[in-house]
């Protein structure tokens, strides 16, 4: 796969769907309290308009009240310039977001194609980089996902590596994301896998780990609030940078990336 100079980053459209009361029934590895539908639609509108102010164009889908974890829609599909592909989310409850969502990517792409297979993989575990697509294998995506995504990758021109990803890592992009430019964002034990290369590493401050989870978007990296030292840590690093509350979402392990399939139409 060549260089292909803000793939990762560079982007004219964005689709989202608005968080429904049923969240509070969301998946979450810790019990951190229910999130409060109302406010989470607040934080998810202050979202879209980040992404809109950064130049998207965003599409935001209706609530979904019968899938609880349906906001977050990076999990069920992966989003290329030559079109998209339907993920198959590895937990049951979230197996039937991906046709919900289908009408929604046949509109945006001329070209859809489905996982091969009958193995899983969550959106939240591919790191796309300009050279490379990263690929984490966790409790939600399996190596039966991963190889067939892998391949399907590689028909398409884009080479694909599957990784270990660190125990006690939810998913690969709880703990790592691209800032752009060939720098990545990782908590250490990210930035020790060597899954990187020899890419500049911004490492997170321990205690702040929630932050390792931010997206850059043509000229800004989104930020959740509250994480004060790896804000500082992005900006000393040469990126503008713009706070946005997560608060909600972080109690059904939700993170800036999941909210939304970004990509250049």
């Amino acid at each position: 796969m060549a260089h292909r100079s803000g793939l990762s980053f560079r982007f004219t459209h964005a689709i989202t769907r608005t968080p429904a009361n049923s969240v509070s029934d969301g998946i979450r590895a810790v019990d951190a309290g229910d999130p409060s539908g109302e406010k989470f639609r607040q934080e998810h509108e202050l979202y879209v308009k980040a992404l809109q102010e950064a130049g998207l164009e965003v599409t935001v889908l209706p609530s979904l009240e019968k899938f609880p974890d349906s906001c977050f829609v990076e999990d069920p599909a992966f989003c290329l310039p030559e079109g998209a592909i339907q993920l198959r989310p590895g937990t049951a409850s979230r197996i039937g977001e991906g046709a919900a969502i289908r009408a929604a990517l046949d509109a945006a792409f001329g070209q859809v194609v489905e996982l091969p297979g009958k193995g899983h993989v969550d959106g939240g575990d591919v790191l796309m980089l300009d050279d490379v697509i990263l690929i984490g294998l966790s409790a939600r995506t399996d190596r039966e996902g991963a190889e067939a995504f892998a391949k399907v990758l590689a028909e398409w021109g884009y080479k694909a590596e599957v990784c270990e990803t660190p125990d006690g890592v939810l998913h690969f992009k709880t703990a790592c994301s691209t800032l752009g430019e060939g720098v990545i964002l990782a908590t250490r034990v990210m930035a020790e896998s060597g899954f990187f290369g020899d890419r500049k590493v911004v490492v997170v401050p321990e205690g702040e780990e929630y932050a390792a989870n931010v997206i850059r978007v043509n000229d800004v990296v989104l930020v959740p609030e509250g994480y004060p030292k790896t804000l500082a840590a992005i900006e000393e690093a040469g990126f503008r940078t713009v706070v946005l509350p997560t608060h909600e979402a972080r109690k059904v392990d939700g993170g800036l990336s999941c909210l939304s399939l970004r990509f250049a139409g």
